[in-house]
């Protein structure tokens, strides 16, 4: 995020704008990763049937920084 200004909000209070922005928001996740974990149980009457687990990193990728894997990956 070099070379971007902040800008401060001059607006009345009743307009100011909750939260951060989606563009910066993805912007901050991606330079830093994240993990995503979940879990999902179908159940009927207290039963569970199915169970789905969801684990997942999303982070970015650069060609400055060589793969762990010596032929350039898994697949």
């Amino acid at each position: 995020m070099a070379g971007r200004e902040v800008v401060p909000w001059t607006g009345p209070e009743a307009e100011a704008p909750i939260g951060v922005p989606l563009v910066d928001l993805l912007d901050r996740v991606l330079a830093t990763g994240v993990v995503v974990s979940g879990d999902l149980v179908i159940a009927i009457a207290d039963v569970p049937l199915i169970r789905l687990s969801l684990h997942a990193l999303l982070s970015s990728v650069s060609e400055r920084v060589p793969a762990p894997w010596a032929d350039g990956g898994p697949l």
